[in-house]
């Protein structure tokens, strides 16, 4: 039996529950180990969706907790918000993301080889959190290429180029083959100078090595990760070679809907009015209701349709010393009626322009921002 470790993070958004519903159903052997990582700041629609997912499961979801932190009775971030004397997080200082995340899961997992399951889509632009710790492998089974981006810049290091073509002669031949080598043989840098220029690179390299088919780069991939330390390389055999499947924004609605789940209230969008003009907003991700990432206009959601949780976001600012969670505007600025009108306004002409745009990325450019934010706040 393999002392493989898989697990899987809820972090009560749609993107990390529609992840355990889809693996529950394509890969029923898995022994996953859900959890998930209580800020105490949470939308009650969060707990409800981790509930639902529960049932449908057949299994708990691990509360992760500090057992320092649960013998004072406070809430995770009100601790630790205490010992940074009223220091707020912000995107320069994310001890939220630190103590709040990533410290817990950490503990959870222990020194054990671990794959951690994360729930980043093929249609959004933006890598998922890596663990520092060489035990923890993260894996994104929604997307074509599941490997992490660190697992990436090994395989097209230029050193690699004959490993990697030997295995992946094994499954393709002659011209097809020769395709694969000029693939890896297109030059590249790995000087810090030109990171962007490298990313781009890689990117290239990736596309075309997946249009000759992802089941053989997937193969490749694997052999060469056997001779590295990844928590992968003790298996044999690894199911989700063969997954071709990329799952983009409708296809993790139509996952919660039809398994009966159901889709978090939050992301729902609600209509307002403006100026005789009618728009619609709705959250944009799970995690803390005072999330410093998120867009003004999510803000003035929360003050219209959470006006409790509003007010309480607002107790944690001290504007004289500006520790406030928008940089340079307090939330008692922001939620003044005409300052709430010019954020509608604002959005309302932003929303009609790119509905004026041909992209395949409309529906996250209007409706989901979760790629401004950190990564590890949705492992």
């Amino acid at each position: 039996m393999s002392k493989l470790e898989h697990v899987l993070g809820i972090s009560g958004g749609k993107d990390s529950a529609a992840l355990a519903i889809y693996l529950k159903g394509k890969y029923p052997s898995f022994n996953f180990k859900y959890y998930f990582t209580d800020t105490g700041k949470e939308l009650d629609e969060t707990y409800q969706l981790i509930d639902n997912l529960e049932s449908y499961l057949g299994i708990q979801v691990n509360r992760l907790e500090d057992e320092k932190i649960t013998s004072t009775n406070e809430d995770p971030f009100d601790f630790h918000f205490k010992s940074f004397r009223g220091y707020l997080p912000s995107p320069q200082a994310r001890w939220c993301t630190a103590l709040m995340k990533l410290k817990p899961f950490e503990k959870f997992v222990g020194g054990n080889p671990t794959v951690s399951y994360v729930g980043i889509r093929g249609d959004e632009q933006r890598e998922g959190y890596i663990s520092r710790e060489k035990n923890i492998q993260s894996i994104f089974p929604f997307r074509r290429n599941m490997w992490s981006q660190d697992v990436l810049e090994k395989i097209f290091t230029p050193e690699n180029q004959e490993q990697l073509l030997s295995y992946y002669s094994q499954y393709l031949k002659g011209s097809k083959l020769d395709k694969v080598e000029a693939i890896f043989s297109k030059p590249i840098s790995f000087n810090r100078n030109y990171r962007l220029e490298k990313e781009r690179i890689i990117k290239e390299k990736l596309d075309d090595l997946l249009d000759f088919g992802v089941a053989e780069y997937n193969r490749s991939v694997f052999q060469y990760l056997k001779t590295t330390d990844y928590p992968l390389s003790i298996e044999d055999d690894y199911p989700l070679l063969e997954n071709e499947d990329n799952l983009v924004r409708a296809d993790i609605f139509k996952i919660l809907e039809e398994s009966g789940v159901g889709v978090p209230a939050y992301y729902k969008k609600v209509k307002y009015e403006v100026d005789g003009q009618v728009g619609e907003y709705a959250r944009s991700r799970s995690g803390c209701y005072f999330c410093f990432f998120q867009q003004k206009i999510e803000w003035v959601w929360l003050l219209e349709q959470h006006p409790e949780k509003f007010k309480e976001a607002m107790k944690y600012e001290n504007a004289e010393e500006l520790f406030t969670w928008i940089q340079n505007e307090s939330l008692t600025e922001l939620m003044q009626p005409a300052r709430v009108r010019e954020i509608k306004l604002d959005h309302l002409k932003r929303t009609n322009k790119h509905k004026s745009k041909d992209s395949k990325f409309l529906l996250d450019i209007l409706d989901d921002t979760e790629s401004d934010a950190c990564t590890a706040c949705f492992i």
